[in-house]
């Protein structure tokens, strides 16, 4: 019998319409500082729309949605997280974790996990700006989005060129990745959240429609896991699949609509 939950986001599908031709910027050529603008002036619109107060005494998170070109490729670096970790093992994530009292900000918290997870540093990543709400995790922390362009290092402030010239791409190989939290990092192109192979409707605290995403073969080696019953699983997705869902989904399911791709 299927669920309640996967009964209602099926019921809920038809409301979710993806329009890849309404998009505000390509899905396929590469990030320029044109696209860039773009996307910049989309948050701040929708920031006006969605301003959330601080509440004292919550516990914070923050949490960078890294875009970047790869082999001229626009797409989002994304973690799986290391599979011993206390909380959301295995699972497909953003660079990001608790507030400090030391950070300055939420935003500073985001880029000071982003450089000790992948080793991005502050000089590489371009802000655009808080793209949504903050929404509560699992583990009740009120996690903060941010969204920043990643440039390889030593080129960010370079560009000279067009508007419409492609920025530079950057290598995973250059990326330093935490073994204590990270497995693996990988890029998920933009033109997968538009890919009816790739997409499902699911619903985010069984309450909001929003598309999870298939990559279970985007990250090297993943073969999902089985129980001894032989029913496949994974803590990252459906049916053994390792997916963007949960928090990570929805979050960009709401960068999707912001960029008038999904509807």
């Amino acid at each position: 019998m299927l669920s309640r939950t996967l009964i209602t986001a099926a019921a809920h599908a038809s409301a979710l319409h993806i329009q890849p031709s309404t998009s505000i910027i390509s899905l396929t050529s590469p990030f320029t500082r044109s696209s860039l603008r773009t996307l910049q002036s989309a948050i701040i619109a929708h920031a006006t729309t969605s301003k959330t107060p601080v509440i004292p005494g919550e516990v914070n998170a923050a949490v960078l949605v890294p875009l970047c070109n790869v082999d001229g490729v626009p797409g989002v670096l994304l973690e799986l997280r290391g599979g011993n970790l206390r909380s959301h093992a295995g699972e497909v994530s953003f660079p990001g974790g608790r507030v400090d009292p030391a950070d300055a900000s939420f935003l500073a918290a985001a880029l000071r996990e982003t450089q000790e997870e992948i080793g991005l540093y502050n000089g590489q990543i371009d802000i655009l700006g808080q793209f949504g709400p903050p929404e509560r995790s699992l583990m009740s922390l009120r996690v903060w989005p941010y969204v920043g362009f990643v440039y390889p290092r030593g080129n960010h402030g370079t560009d000279t060129g067009s508007l419409d010239d492609p920025l530079p791409s950057i290598s995973l190989s250059s990326l330093t990745i935490s073994q204590a939290e990270v497995a693996t990092v990988f890029h998920l192109p933009l033109s997968a959240f538009t890919s009816p192979a790739r997409i499902r409707p699911d619903m985010f605290r069984a309450a909001s429609p929003y598309w999870a995403i298939d990559v279970s073969d985007l990250v090297e080696g993943f073969e999902g896991v089985n129980d001894p019953l032989g029913h496949p699983e994974v803590d990252g997705g459906k049916k053994g699949r390792l997916e963007v869902w949960g928090l990570t989904g929805w979050y960009m399911s709401l960068l999707m609509r912001v960029l008038k791709v999904y509807t």
